[in-house]
């Protein structure tokens, strides 16, 4: 099994899909990190080349403390845009990685950046098994089948505040160190976020929302949520590799109401 995360921006991955990433490799799948953007505006302290070379480092570093495969971002922060030339570039890194699973952000987050590279990466798996659809750079189709999943939006809601319930949690509390581990690489986002996001300790602040996750839907300690993404396109309705492959660990929602 191959399992890729793909979100904005480097640290995105850490907040809110690490605790799954590292129990799929746990479980024998190799593991790829992709930002799309490269961090450049995410500071008050460097310029923007400066800003996007230093959080390039971080991600790699947070990447190999994981043990996963990092991959380089592609566009500048707030230069993620549905398009063709966007659309193409992200769809080459599906077709080099040919992931079996792809994890992903939320369709509605709490800014726009996130919520296009979701489209970008549901995008792109989608166009995988397209022969003639050209990817920049050049890479065959494939028609390996992958399963697409939507990670929590930070805050646990949408743009307009309403409450996101995950389909179904995945226990991450044996791995928390680790992920804590791979966030705390990202140390020049120390200062950005509590500047701009009141975000005293970003590491913390993970902690808090994977211990919400776990007590408002997981009935555990800490917890990230998921939702499946409709598999028309991506793979057969009873390919969930997944749930499969974290199936001790996997929380349910089907008949829990929120907050119990």
């Amino acid at each position: 099994m191959i399992a890729l995360a793909m979100a904005a921006h480097p640290d995105d991955i850490e907040f809110m899909m690490t605790g799954t990433l590292l129990l799929l490799k746990q479980a024998g799948a190799e593991i790829h990190m992709c930002n799309l953007a490269n961090g450049c505006y995410g500071s008050q302290v460097y310029s923007k080349e400066e800003a996007a070379r230093v959080r390039a480092v971080e991600a790699a570093d947070a990447a190999r403390a994981g043990g996963a495969v990092w991959h380089p971002p592609l566009f500048d922060d707030v230069g993620l845009y549905y398009d063709a030339p966007s659309v193409a570039k992200v769809t080459a890194v599906v077709r080099e990685v040919q992931p079996d699973i792809l994890l992903t952000t939320s369709f509605n987050d709490y800014m726009e950046d996130h919520q296009y590279a979701c489209r970008l990466a549901c995008s792109g798996a989608f166009n995988r098994c397209l022969p003639s659809y050209v990817t920049d750079p050049p890479f065959p189709s494939t028609n390996k089948p992958v399963a697409v999943y939507h990670a929590m939006p930070h805050g646990l809601k949408d743009m307009m505040r309403n409450a996101v319930v995950p389909e179904f949690c995945i226990d991450v509390g044996g791995v928390m160190d680790i992920k804590r581990k791979m966030l705390a690489q990202h140390k020049s986002q120390s200062e950005w976020l509590d500047a701009t996001q009141g975000m005293g300790s970003y590491v913390e602040s993970m902690a808090d929302a994977a211990r919400e996750v776990g007590a408002r839907f997981g009935a555990c300690e800490y917890a990230e949520g998921w939702r499946r993404h409709n598999h028309m396109g991506y793979c057969g309705a009873d390919f969930a590799p997944l749930e499969t492959m974290l199936a001790r660990m996997l929380k349910r929602m089907d008949s829990k109401p929120e907050g119990r």
